[in-house]
């Protein structure tokens, strides 16, 4: 039996329209593509980093390339794609602005999600123990944290507006449980979420939908 989803992937997986192309940065072991292409018949590819995770994507069937997502990227042609997708990678990146400039040339939308370093209980850590803040979705010390960026909801609302792109569809997630189980946040959620889910593009809504 196969996995449940992580809940920001579940939020992701119901806004692609079924028969869209996908391409999937960062895609892991290709959870997210598997489960589009079994109930939303999607074609999908995915880039990934890590070899071993590459490979556990292929024996499920998904179609994954190994290689760094911002070079490999570059070798789609404009349009290929009605979504890009990337899923809690954002924070990870050198040159965010760069590689959603590029997802939305190969895609019609852009998918992204991360977490929100806004939310109340992050703050509260740092201001009152004096540590890096940890918790279930920033899980690492500072000395091994894989995360380069500090971004919040309202930062990327702020960026996206600064860039000229629009927000086509939001989500403000608390979750739970590794991400396994989480509530949609309506109410202050740059405050209380532990992720934001974005829908962007250029004020035009991605084809097939």
């Amino acid at each position: 039996m196969s996995k449940p989803l992580r809940h920001d992937l579940q939020i992701i997986a119901s806004w692609i329209a079924p028969g869209s192309r996908v391409l999937d940065l960062g895609c892991g072991e290709g959870d997210l593509l598997q489960f589009l292409m079994r109930h939303r018949q999607v074609r999908g590819s995915g880039i990934e980093h890590d070899e071993t995770k590459v490979i556990a994507g292929i024996q499920k069937g998904v179609s994954i390339l190994h290689g760094d997502i911002n070079t490999e990227i570059l070798d789609y042609p404009e349009n290929s794609f009605d979504y890009a997708i990337l899923s809690q990678t954002l924070q990870q990146v050198y040159d965010p602005a760069a590689l959603i400039e590029r997802m939305l040339q190969v895609a019609s939308a852009g998918i992204v999600s991360f977490p929100n370093f806004g939310q109340w209980n992050i703050r509260m850590q740092l201001m009152f123990s004096g540590y890096a803040p940890k918790t279930p979705q920033l899980p690492y010390e500072w000395y091994n944290t894989p995360n380069i960026r500090v971004i919040t909801i309202q930062d990327f609302r702020k960026f996206v507006r600064d860039v000229g792109l629009s927000v086509l569809r939001e989500e403000a997630i608390a979750a739970q449980d590794e991400n396994r189980l989480g509530k949609r946040i309506r109410f202050l959620p740059n405050l209380r979420a532990a992720y934001g889910i974005f829908m962007i593009g250029r004020g035009l809504q991605p084809k097939r939908q």
